[in-house]
């Protein structure tokens, strides 16, 4: 049984593996995305839980909670804010670190070129019997604060997401290209089957903006002839949240979805394909991500809803929010639910207190597993937080899927 850490890492690729690249277009080696690394095992430190060496007081937070059974234990790691893709050393760096001390367009971005990150990554994951799953973070988002329509959009301005008044919808400073239209979706898709075709991944991670498009959108010439084609010739309403203007665009795209959960399982249907949406039901009101459906559908096999927040009393409230009984979504159609947990962004990092107290609110819940963001607040201070999890994830537990590529 696997006994080690997963991670969600961005799924960067590169030119060395001799391959050509499926997105078309020259943007087959763009940064699209993030990892997600995954274990399922804890260190096992000598001595006992109360005293270090020679019987010296541990002044590690601890927090007791041994695993019931099946438990995912997951970070996310990025190309922003971290230098750990930088290079092939802080690659093996950083895997040796959480295998052992922790949680057992554009052609390529300049820092990377000549080099394959992902496939150093996966190696360097897989050689110390880490789990990887590359997170497919930009979704149907083309650019993030440009003046105007970034590189994808210069090229292809039909494939612009528009608003009432016609204008390219940006939201939150990332501007979108319209996920109703076949051939953005073929664009994401050729990525993400390069990925899985090219690379010893173990599954695949769509995030908040995959697949999602804002609420504001949906008024392209295209999409307004498609909704047309199925209401009689009706144009849409120009109230972008009318309610069954919001689930027909929701269900295109998760149509997506599905047919994204369809292709990744015909390559290899041992490959998880996982997503990490907003919360629901926030992410279907300003994203229309449905995610509930997508569940009871059947194209979900991993479940992280991103409930981020930097204060524990908001945590558990919101957490509860996002259950099946709340949300509406059926249990038994998925491998997991394990939230999204916001460890460091910006100049914020929650606590060890903080970080205990997640956890064993999770497991208090019957939730048996978490992913974080990100991997940089494990290491800060001395590596505060990984001692903590050190703690955390004492004994040795098994994933609840059997990895692709990991014995």
């Amino acid at each position: 049984m696997l006994r080690r850490f997963s991670f969600l890492l961005p799924a960067v690729l590169g030119p060395s593996r001799g391959v050509p690249p499926r997105a078309a277009n020259g943007y087959g080696g763009l940064v699209l995305a993030a990892v997600l690394v995954l274990s399922g095992a804890g260190c096992q430190p000598g001595g006992d839980s109360e005293t270090g060496p020679a019987g010296q007081e541990d002044s590690t937070v601890r927090c007791e909670t041994p695993p019931t059974g099946d438990e995912l234990r997951g970070v996310w790691l990025t190309n922003v804010d971290s230098d750990v893709l930088d290079s092939r050393e802080n690659i093996e760096e950083a895997m040796a670190f959480l295998a052992e001390d922790s949680l057992t367009g554009q052609p390529i971005d300049p820092q990377y070129e000549g080099r394959d990150p992902l496939g150093e990554l996966v190696a360097a994951a897989h050689d110390r019997g880490l789990v990887v799953i590359p997170w497919f973070e930009f979704g149907f988002a083309s650019s993030y604060g440009t003046e105007g329509a970034g590189p994808i959009l210069q090229k292809h301005p039909q494939w612009a997401a528009r608003d009432t008044s016609g204008a390219l919808v940006t939201k939150n400073g990332f501007d979108w290209m319209n996920g109703y239209r076949p051939a953005v979706q073929d664009f994401l898709m050729n990525l993400v089957m390069e990925v899985v075709e090219n690379y010893d991944v173990d599954g695949i991670q769509g995030d908040d903006r995959l697949p999602a498009n804002p609420v504001e959108g949906g008024y392209s010439d295209y999409t307004k002839s498609l909704y047309r084609q199925e209401h009689d010739g009706r144009n849409p309403p120009t109230d972008p949240r009318d309610e069954g203007w919001k689930q027909w665009r929701a269900d295109k795209l998760s149509d997506f979805g599905r047919h994204m959960y369809d292709d990744v399982k015909a390559v290899d249907s041992s490959l998880v394909v996982s997503w990490a949406p907003s919360p629901y039901p926030f992410g279907y009101n300003e994203y229309l991500q449905d995610w509930p459906a997508w569940i009871n559908r059947g194209f979900t096999d991993l479940i992280h809803p991103q409930v981020y927040r930097r204060n524990v009393q908001e945590y558990e409230d919101f957490l509860d929010t996002q259950r099946a009984d709340q949300a509406g979504w059926d249990g038994s159609n998925v491998h997991g639910f394990y939230p999204g947990v916001l460890m460091k962004v910006g100049d914020y990092r929650m606590t060890p207190e903080e970080l205990k107290t997640v956890i064993r609110t999770n497991r208090s819940r019957g939730i048996e597993g978490e992913v974080f963001f990100f991997y940089e607040g494990l290491r800060e201070d001395g590596d505060e937080l990984a001692d903590v999890l050190k703690s955390c994830y004492r004994e040795p537990a098994d994933l609840p899927f059997d990895p692709a590529h990991v014995p």
